[in-house]
């Protein structure tokens, strides 16, 4: 019993306490006064609860291996090692006690260690050395452990040197291979010892204990010289083998003993030294300590790789060091509330240096004094993130101007990882979750654990660029005076940036807008960042104005609804800023404004005394900072100011040498609005959030007392109510729409949009209350920028966002205000414009409804549905606008030209098929038909599209003269329509026809452009009257009734027709050049359709096999072709079979492909297709494919000025070329030059006289060359002369990469289209109908059209009324 009793009272608490793995607990037995095992024999459960070990499992272990560690009587009788061995250490003099040490019992002082693994190394005779039963250890190798050697037992001075691990210099690579997954957090509070460990062979398979690391490091502190702190060698304790693992650790990711993850490629570091396990004893294990770089400062001690890593591999808080002690030779231990670290120097001058240093930078600090806005416990964001290529998580920190690393929550701030100064960072996203902060030596990838976290931790990193790149000196200077301390725009508190040239300190988001005027207009700078700009000068100009009296200049004039406020958004700020700086909206004039002269006279003299805000004024409203003084010794008004000591006036001066001085400043100074007011009584219905579509009757009204003062309009109970109902600002009224007379139960009414979405009906029976209220409120919310629509009978006006074809980027916003069919708009910065909403050529509803396309003639507007209630209103009102308005030609929707667009597609379409149609315009189409079509013009005349096969001619005819018969007014109109008749009684020509001109000249516009197109029609028809039967006399008879819209009794109407016909180009002042190209191309129109004759089935259709993308009977399609089918729509008549949608970026296309010649053309959008089928052979035909270059193509046209290209090609003529000495059958280099008219060739570059000249227009380009000619390049293009075919014209080019002859393509075809080579918004879905319609005529034959006078006159009168008896008494042509 002694013997143990003496055994237990030897077993430190300590050591038995880490064999239970419960060594968080030693502090609590310390202080309970239990240092050794015999102590902690008779311990219960109460006192467990007292000494706050309350977890049952661990009270169970303690009580239950209280004896565990009692040595047996055949252990004690073992030789214990003597003083032989350690007699030169100087941990025996310290500990003497230890002599014979006691199983299971486990230095604290890795010294120890050490020197027992000595010992045992130099006794070889020693079977069982007791340091084997002494210590134990577990062991969390892996098998397959790469082992590394130790060097053999020698002394101290013995040792060789060991490399230390150090990176070489290298650009910044990412910081991921040095980290290792972070294993549970552990309960804080229970002291570790970091110590490193070489393991024996015995113990390669074991688990190792992952409690403590010791640390072996080469100091470094301002102390200590240079020279004692970079050791050449690295002190490696002897045994016989070293077996390295790196598992099972919980250590920091960036500690001593962190392993790569996954096995990349880094030396093995050697595991934890830990407590002995349950197992049989262990063989002794020999210390190893890792050489690292340590540095100090006032709040952390960091340990690195070497002296040149950047970042640490931990970080210690000095502020929780507890104990800093030499505890053996050469070493010291530092030790913080839940870990002890061990050092190890190279000499004791350096180690006493070490903890000197140490102690004085530790004593009297506690955990509060790292309470500072810095530290990483006060942080501005934390959270954890992973770090690329690890496992887990890291507990990161952002604090002020740095980032910390933990490994976990529960260590902070007590022992990091290492820390990132932003100061050198950038921050830059890279994925949806992931981020890098790039510095200058490493860059750190994170993943945060959604987009919205990853968004937060990158405004976070760069607050902490920002605030590491800042100094508040400066700013605290400037907010010194008071009003400097707001937003001179917004008014925001505490703005941290200015112009400095403009003399106003504003905040950030002001300041982007300041930046988008441009640094002509307004210098930003950062009160904190830029630092070099403030001199001391500078800071005492804005001291002296401050923003209060500067805004005395700028600002003097500001509307209250244009004025900022800290919320307001970013077009409100742009305007603002815009106006006040860039237009001088709101300044105050200077009187001298407008005289050059005597502003700059004005400058040099005040620059001489200290007023800087007059010379602010002066140099704002025109005075000219570079303005000669007329001095020499003082030649500019900056050195007049520096000789007269103005050091204030210089410094403002020489920040506005080179500031721009808007042009478009008003010279008269603006005036706010007068303050609108009225008030009086309107019924009013209850407010809503959907169109009113159905009738309000009187009854759902309610009588409500209205007021509009002060920008607000608000309606009451009465007049008696001082509390009102409900009130709209200006500002929230976006539209106001008047509505048509009697529309609801009262006969004047009116809208009112607000922006919530929110619709107001008011009404009244009083014309001129409405008119008033209308005028009142429409003057309230309209900006005097549109002041001109309020001059407007509007029906529909208020604000939208639109955008324009040449600025899609960016939405701007718009006044708009709708007067019958015309559209009035004020965009922004730009003056007013007026749209004819009845010659678009296009009006649709895009985007699921909510974006309005309006195109004209060289322009697209985009109207923007910012909000669903007024843009409907919006769109249903300009669609009604937009479509015919009644039954005068003025009221029809138009072409560019003011022709009607029914008269233009009617006209159109019997030009293409009817000409050739004998009695065209004297046989009756069918009347259901005409009366369709003409309800269906009537509708909206843009949106139809004539077609041969699915409309007939003389229904087409008809529908074109009904028109003219039911014309309002008619077409010469009903006043001078006696004119014109009387006209046709003047005998001498010359002086009827003057007397035509007059009156035509007398006509309203679309009258005379509608009467030149249709009579420029006829005249065309009667030139071709061998095929129709219908001369001149005859369109007479037809055309005269109808429009002076009489009953054709007399010939005197057929005769104005008549002689507006036979003298058509004298009357109307024709271009002879341009009649004659017209009648050309109706006589190419005629000939096609004869070639039809024999190809047509009944329906007028062309057969033709299309092919889909290849040429095989599975994608081959039999289209039906009429005359005027284009190759777009022939494309998407292919696709349309095949259900094959045609996509935004897709270049669906029609091509001529000529198998023979090896070629393929592709066809222009506009192209006919029935020349070409007619033009084939029978090697080729039709492919329907994706064009891939198109894109390439356009953008190539889009970069280029002109229409033009030059280079050097290969080039081959298909004949014998003798008059260029080039023989048949080889190419040769030629220069070529393209241009708008001809193809030039040249034999060098030098050559001023060209060798061929072709005229683009006649030549046609295909893609390819013939491979039996052997090009020498894949990127050919063959040319064909079309007038020359009888020659066999093909011209052979060859270019020597693929972008080239892209290139070449793209320019012949931008030349020959005129620059229209793809259309603007792409593939359109144009179907051509495959239904034939009813051919049938109806039973009316046709009436003689040849005679006498009264014999054409009484053949009408009579057709007119019996048309059957007509029929069966004439059954030919006379």
């Amino acid at each position: 019993m002694s013997t143990m009793s003496q055994s237990e009272s030897c077993v430190n608490v300590w050591d038995w306490l880490c064999l239970l793995r419960l060594e968080q607990y030693s502090e609590a037995f310390r202080g309970a006064g239990l240092a050794t095992l015999q102590q902690c024999r008779n311990l219960t459960p109460d006192q467990l609860e007292r000494m706050g070990i309350t977890l049952p499992g661990h009270q169970r272990r303690i009580l239950a291996n209280g004896e565990t560690l009692r040595p047996t009587p055949r252990e004690r009788e073992k030789p214990v090692p003597k003083e032989r061995q350690v007699s030169r250490m100087q941990e025996s003099s310290r500990e003497g006690g230890e002599k014979n040490p006691v199983p299971g019992q486990r230095k604290t002082a890795p010294g120890r260690g050490e020197e027992e693994e000595r010992n045992g190394g130099l006794n070889g005779e020693r079977e069982k050395p007791v340091p084997r039963e002494r210590t134990k250890f577990r062991s969390g190798a892996p098998v397959d452990c790469q082992p590394s050697p130790l060097v053999s037992p020698t002394s101290d001075t013995a040792l060789p040197p060991v490399p230390p691990r150090s990176i070489p210099n290298c650009p910044p690579q990412r910081f991921t291979s040095s980290l290792c997954p972070s294993p549970p957090a552990q309960t804080p509070g229970s002291p570790k010892t970091e110590t490193h460990a070489v393991t024996a062979p015995a113990l390669s398979n074991r688990p190792v204990s992952p409690s403590s690391t010791p640390i072996q490091a080469p100091l470094h502190h301002p102390d200590i010289p240079s020279t004692q702190t970079r050791p050449q060698t690295l002190a490696i304790q002897p045994s016989a083998q070293h077996l390295s693992t790196d598992l099972g650790r919980k250590s920091s990711p960036i500690s001593p003993t962190a392993s790569p993850v996954s096995g990349r490629n880094a030396p093995p570091l050697p595991p934890k030294v830990g407590a002995g396990s349950k197992g049989p004893p262990p063989v002794p294990q020999a210390l190893y300590y890792q050489r690292r770089w340590v540095k100090l400062d006032v709040d952390y001690l960091r340990y690195f790789d070497n002296d040149k890593e950047v970042y640490s591999k931990g970080i210690i808080s000095t502020a929780f060091i507890t104990n800093v002690t030499s505890v053996g030779e050469l070493k010291f231990e530092v030790v913080t509330n839940n870990r002890t670290f061990i050092f190890r120097s190279e000499s004791e001058a350096d180690r006493n240096n070490w903890v000197t240093v140490l102690q004085d930078c530790t004593r009297g600090r506690h955990r509060r004094s790292t309470m500072s806005p810095g530290s990483p416990l006060t942080p501005d964001y934390q959270g954890y993130l992973e770090l690329r290529g690890l496992r887990s998580k890291l507990y990161t920190v952002v604090a002020l101007d740095k980032v910390f690393l933990y490994k976990n929550m529960d260590v902070r701030p007590l022992i990091g990882i290492t820390s990132i100064e932003m100061n050198v960072g950038n921050v830059k996203d890279t994925d949806r979750r992931s981020f890098d902060l790039t510095t200058p030596y490493r860059i750190f990838s994170f993943i945060a654990e959604s987009e919205q976290l990853k968004d937060q931790w990158v405004d976070a990193m760069r607050n902490a660029i920002g605030e590491a790149l800042s100094n508040s000196e400066v700013a605290e200077k400037i907010w010194a005076e008071p009003s400097n301390s707001s937003c001179a725009d917004c008014g925001a508190s505490k703005p941290e940036w200015a112009a400095i040239n403009l003399c106003v300190v504003v905040c950030k988001r002001c300041a982007g807008e300041h930046r988008g005027l441009g640094p002509s207009i307004s210098k930003v700078r950062s009160l904190k960042m830029d630092r070099k700009v403030w001199t001391e000068e500078l800071i005492q100009v804005f001291l002296l104005l401050g923003n209060e009296r500067v805004n005395s200049f700028w600002a003097a004039n500001v509307p209250p609804s244009e004025a900022l406020t800290p919320s307001s958004c970013s077009d409100d700020r742009r305007r603002f800023i815009t106006n006040k700086y860039r237009q001088g909206k709101y300044r105050k004039y200077h009187p001298l404004y407008g005289n050059q002269k005597e502003l700059n006279n004005a400058l040099c003299i005040n620059v001489q005394c200290s007023d800087v805000l007059e010379t602010l004024s002066l140099i704002f409203c025109g005075a000219d900072v570079n303005c000669s003084t007329g001095m020499a010794s003082c030649p500019s008004p900056l050195s007049l100011a520096n000789a007269h000591s103005q050091p204030l006036q210089a410094e403002l001066i020489s920040h506005n040498l080179n500031t721009e001085v808007g042009e478009a400043m008003d010279p008269v100074s603006y005036q706010p609005p007068p303050c609108v007011s009225h008030n009086g009584f309107l019924f009013k219905t209850a407010s809503m959030a959907r169109a009113v579509t159905e009738r309000k009757a009187k009854e759902e009204f309610s009588r409500r007392w209205c007021t509009l003062n002060d920008g607000t309009f608000s309606y009451y109970e009465s007049d008696r109510n001082a509390n009102p109902n409900g009130s709209l600002k200006s500002s929230e009224i976006v539209c106001l729409a008047v509505d048509s007379p009697e529309k609801h139960g009262y006969d004047c009414t009116f809208e009112l949009y607000s922006e919530s979405e929110r619709l107001y009906l008011f009404g009244t029976d009083d014309p001129d209350s409405h008119k008033q209220w209308v005028k009142s409120i429409a003057k309230n919310f309209i900006p005097a920028s549109a002041e001109p629509l309020l001059r407007l009978n509007f029906e529909r006006i208020g604000r939208l966002k639109c955008k324009d074809g040449l600025n899609l980027q960016t939405s701007k916003v718009g006044w708009f205000a709708l007067v019958g069919s015309t559209l009035h708009a004020y965009v922004e910065n730009s003056k007013g414009e007026e749209i004819h909403l009845r010659k678009l050529n296009e009006l649709s509803i895009q985007q699921d409804n909510e974006v309005l396309v309006l195109v004209e003639r060289g322009r697209t507007l985009y109207i923007e549905g910012e909000r669903k209630l007024d843009f409907s209103g919006w769109c249903g009102a300009i669609q009604a606008a937009a479509g015919s308005g009644g039954d005068t030609l003025s009221q029809q929707q138009l072409t560019e030209t003011d022709i009607p667009v029914i008269v233009h597609s009617c006209i159109g379409y019997i030009t293409q098929c009817g000409l050739t149609s004998e009695g065209i315009y004297r046989k009756s189409g069918v009347n259901s038909r005409v009366a369709a079509l003409c309800e269906r013009f009537r509708r909206d005349a843009r949106s139809l599209c004539l077609k041969e096969g699915e409309h007939q001619v003389d229904d087409v005819s008809n529908t074109l003269k009904r028109f003219f018969r039911e014309l309002e007014e008619g077409l010469f109109t009903s006043e001078d329509a006696s004119n014109w008749l009387s006209a046709t009684a003047i005998q001498d020509e010359s002086a009827k026809i003057s007397q035509y001109q007059l009156l035509l000249n007398r006509l309203p516009r679309v009258n005379k452009a509608t009467l030149q197109a249709l009579i420029n029609h006829l005249y065309c028809v009667q030139r071709f009257s061998e095929l129709s039967q219908m001369n001149l006399h005859n369109l007479a008879i037809v055309f005269g009734p109808t429009l002076f819209q009489t009953d054709g009794k007399d010939y005197t109407a057929g005769r104005a027709i008549e002689d507006l016909i036979q003298h058509y180009t004298l009357i109307f002042e024709v271009d002879e050049q341009q009649l004659k190209k017209q009648l050309e191309e109706i006589k190419v129109i005629i000939k096609v359709r004869e070639k039809l004759n024999t190809n047509t089935e009944p329906g007028g259709h062309f057969i033709c096999t299309v092919y889909l993308e290849e040429k095989k009977g599975k994608a081959e399609q039999h289209v039906k072709i009429p005359g005027s089918m284009t190759a777009a729509e022939l494309t998407c008549e292919v696709l349309d079979r095949r259900n094959i949608p045609v996509e935004a970026n897709e270049y669906w296309s029609c091509w001529e492909v000529s198998d023979k010649e090896e070629m393929e053309r592709l066809l222009h959008y506009q192209e006919r297709v029935l020349p070409i089928l007619h033009s084939f052979g029978t090697d080729s035909h039709l492919l329907i494919k994706k064009h891939l270059a198109i894109q390439a193509m356009v953008l190539f046209l889009a970069s280029k000025v002109d229409a033009s290209k030059h280079g050097m090609m290969k080039f081959r003529e298909e004949r014998s070329l003798l008059g260029l000495g080039l023989p048949s059958g080889s190419f040769h280099d030629r220069y070529f030059i393209l241009n708008s008219t001809s193809l030039r060739m040249y034999k060098e570059v030098r050559s001023n006289r060209p060798e061929r000249d072709w005229p683009v227009k006649n030549l046609k380009v295909y893609l390819g060359v013939k491979k039996r000619l052997r090009p020498p390049t894949c990127w050919g293009l063959t040319v064909v002369d079309e007038s020359k075919k009888q020659e066999k014209p093909e011209r052979y080019l060859c270019c020597d990469t693929q972008s080239e002859m892209r290139e070449w393509y793209a320019t012949f075809l931008s030349i020959q289209n005129d620059g229209d080579v793809w259309p603007v918004n792409g593939l359109q879905q144009t179907r051509v109908s495959r239904v034939l319609p009813d051919t049938h005529h109806g039973n009316v034959s046709l009436i003689p059209l040849r005679g006498s006078e009264n014999e054409m006159r009484n053949s009408v009168a009579a057709f007119s009324q019996d048309p059957l008896a007509v029929s069966q008494s004439t059954n030919h042509w006379d």
